[in-house]
């Protein structure tokens, strides 16, 4: 979201997973209007995946342009095992143990360290914190409640699902759901960032909400000056 020259650290980042987490945040972010004061940024060197964004974290934390880092990654299977990989790698960086929660709160995390040589950071686990899951998870939760198309797709995984046809495992649920939904607007197949845009996805649901408040908090908070 922020232009930086390419030989400058944005001081201020969101590290994401992948690009279709890119294109989702960017369209909440044009939703709930909340501004352009940071950049939504892949893994080093732009590989994608959960993996190379954690073991990409500490040098992601010691680059000596940042001062805010964002975090998202999906839970997957083991919400608390992501957890615990995040806060390992962070108390590898210098982070206190001790300020660091055993579990993520609902609403995100957010911590402001008094070292003044720590990055500000924040932590979304998808889908919302408290399940397993991942970016589809949430997306799905954007899905109108009334949607009559949605039972439809529902009831087709289930009977696939039932007799072995799928070919996708039970974490990738949500995924087949919600790319099935899409394949049925009136522009079938159209990307999940740009469903949240056009309105085919509500980007007033709860979640999302919750969701945007948490990078308005992280990005937009004053910075506390340490004296002397």
């Amino acid at each position: 979201m922020v232009k930086q020259s390419k030989n400058l650290t944005p001081p201020n980042q969101l590290l994401v997973e992948g690009k279709n987490d890119q294109h989702v945040i960017w369209a909440l972010c044009e939703q709930y209007n909340i501004p352009e004061t940071f950049k939504v940024q892949l893994p080093e060197n732009g590989a994608e995946g959960v993996k190379n964004l954690l073991d990409g974290l500490p040098l992601k934390l010691k680059e000596e342009n940042l001062r805010i880092l964002g975090i998202v990654v999906d839970a997957d299977q083991n919400l608390a095992a992501r957890w615990q990989s995040i806060r390992d790698r962070l108390i590898a960086s210098d982070y206190p143990k001790a300020d660091i929660p055993d579990s993520p709160p609902v609403e995100g995390w957010i911590y402001q360290p008094e070292d003044i040589y720590l990055k500000r950071v924040g932590v979304w686990v998808m889908p919302d914190n408290q399940l397993p899951g991942m970016l589809e998870d949430f997306v799905a939760l954007l899905m109108p409640e009334d949607d009559n198309l949605r039972p439809k797709a529902e009831e087709i995984l289930r009977e696939i699902e039932e007799e072995g046809l799928n070919r996708y495992g039970e974490i990738h649920h949500a995924k087949a759901l919600i790319h099935t939904w899409l394949a049925w607007q009136e522009t079938p197949g159209m990307p999940m960032g740009q469903a949240i845009t056009a309105r085919v996805l509500q980007r007033e649901s709860p979640i999302a909400q919750v969701f945007a408040d948490w990078l308005q908090r992280l990005f937009e908070a004053e910075i506390p000056e340490v004296n002397g």
